[in-house]
């Protein structure tokens, strides 16, 4: 009997292949890594060829280094990141860097259509129009006169691409297609005003399937070069956002998964089909029937990577780590002391999107230290990703469970944070690759080895909880009111300030 699901998860700066039995036991994983090319300040561009070799040989040498028989792999799910864009020629050859959706290029042409069309194309796709869209990329590639655009037989994801390269043929699941900007929340097909709006048409894009489909099998020369048989189940999957939830049992339409990595987001499965009003979060689809509702943002951990080298500079050491950094804002009280930070140093998407916003700091005296400014930005993040929930429980219901992930779960003070601002208790899980297991279920319920979704909730257990204080509950809801005011003032400045720094 076949043992191990494979779990290949494509992220904005790498992938990871990892090997998991059954029940989610880590066998074996790899990582390979990627550059991001900015040669200009709204710019983020990758390589498809580098993203696709990367994902190569994670997955030779994931299987490589504990020598796994093929014959013991069950199947390979791929999990991807959203609102990537590739121009691809007659020959299926990349034409275009692969945009990410940091590329901010087409800021002039959201804020256009937002005016012109934002509500409707929002109520019929569920994609806030914002530069990350893919559909606002090629908005902007039309009236920019981008030559590949203009050379292009269709338009991709990266994992479109990849896929393509190892079987032969160009197909896109639901939850990828959905976060394009370009698919008809109602009928799962292609949105006609949308097409004719971005000027493109269905035959330019892939051919629409469901989350759990098989692809055809592996192309001879790739299967031999990774060390598989080109029988090995191949499955779609879905988007990293779908499988990190899975991942960490956040699986039920009460259950909330919050992740802080680099960037952040909030998110929860429903089979409510409406869309917020105004605006604020995304609802994408996953199958027929479920949708997942939420919102990213730009910021997250790349706030304290950012204070980390602002101190290393201030103090002439060589680095700082995270971890003292986190230790000094310990030494402030709940609130900063009054200190706010807005946390916008990469514009931000949900529940703003702003691509102008910016950070900074608010009620700065001469009596505030270090550990404030740190407490405080650690606060930020958390208050965009409350108010993002605060978006999402106003439209289908309070959430009952708030489970959390990502490299910001190793600090004890800023899940502690989590739960006093949310005033929920946490929970975390025990599993250290949330977003690849949740790729490898989805691929063993593809297959018919597990029965639902739910089902993994019994694999994963809650290593530890966090409960809300209550003098600290008190405090933030007062701030929080007022992070929200502080935004709503600054907001008109942005324009000016954008100008003058560009």
């Amino acid at each position: 009997m076949s043992k191990y699901m494979i779990g290949i998860d494509i992220s904005t700066s790498l992938v990871k292949s990892i090997v998991f039995t059954r029940d989610g036991q880590v066998i074996s994983e790899y990582t390979c890594s990627y550059s991001t090319y900015r040669p200009k300040s709204s710019y983020a561009e990758q390589s498809p060829h580098e993203v696709e070799h990367a994902t190569r040989a994670a997955l030779k040498h994931s299987i490589k280094q504990q020598n796994i028989n093929i014959s013991d792999i069950i199947g390979i799910t791929f999990s991807s990141p959203m609102h990537s864009l590739i121009c691809i020629n007659e020959e299926n050859d990349p034409i275009s860097p692969m945009l990410t959706w940091e590329d901010k290029r087409s800021y002039s042409q959201a804020g256009i259509m937002k005016e012109s069309y934002g509500r409707g194309l929002y109520e019929q796709t569920g994609t806030p129009i914002h530069p990350m869209s893919p559909f606002v990329k090629l908005v902007w590639m039309k009236e920019a006169n981008y030559p590949p655009y203009y050379q292009s037989a269709r338009f991709v994801s990266i994992k479109e691409y990849i896929l393509y390269k190892w079987c032969g043929t160009w197909q896109v699941d639901i939850s990828t297609a959905s976060a394009t900007g370009l698919l008809d929340l109602h009928t799962l097909k292609w949105n006609s005003d949308a097409l004719t709006i971005a000027g493109i048409n269905e035959s330019q894009l892939s051919t629409l399937v469901p989350c759990t489909h098989q692809l055809e099998a592996l192309n001879t020369s790739i299967a031999d070069e990774i060390g598989v048989s080109k029988a090995t189940p191949i499955i779609i999957g879905a988007t990293n956002g779908v499988h990190a939830n899975i991942g960490i049992g956040a699986t039920g339409v009460h259950d909330t998964a919050l992740s802080i990595g680099t960037s952040s987001a909030i998110r929860r499965f429903t089979n409510e089909h409406v869309v917020d009003l105004e605006q604020r979060t995304f609802q994408y689809a996953f199958t027929e029937s479920l949708r997942v509702v939420g919102g990213a943002s730009n910021n997250g951990m790349s706030i304290m990577h950012w204070l980390a080298r602002q101190f290393s500079s201030l103090t002439k050491k060589e680095t700082i780590e995270i971890m003292d950094l986190e230790a000094l804002a310990a030494n402030s009280s709940a609130g900063a002391n009054g200190l706010f930070f807005l946390p916008y140093l990469s514009g931000e998407r949900a529940p703003k999107w702003n691509a102008k916003a910016k950070g900074g700091w608010l009620g700065l005296t001469l009596t505030h230290t270090s550990a404030d400014m740190i407490r405080s930005a650690m606060e930020g993040v958390i208050f965009n990703m409350y108010e993002i929930y605060d978006s999402i429980s106003g439209n289908y219901g309070m959430g009952s469970g708030l489970v959390v992930s990502g490299s910001y779960a190793d600090s004890t003070l800023w899940v502690q944070m989590t739960a006093d601002i949310f005033r929920k208790t946490v929970k975390l899980p025990s599993t250290e690759h949330a977003t690849a297991w949740g790729a490898a279920w989805l691929g063993l319920m593809a297959l018919g080895k597990v029965n639902t979704l739910e089902e993994i909730k019994d694999f994963i257990k809650i290593k530890h909880e966090v409960f809300p204080n209550v003098r600290s509950v008190v405090k933030y809801e007062e701030h929080y009111e007022l992070y929200r005011e502080i935004y709503n003032k600054n907001k008109p400045l942005y324009n000016d300030i954008d100008r003058l720094q560009y």
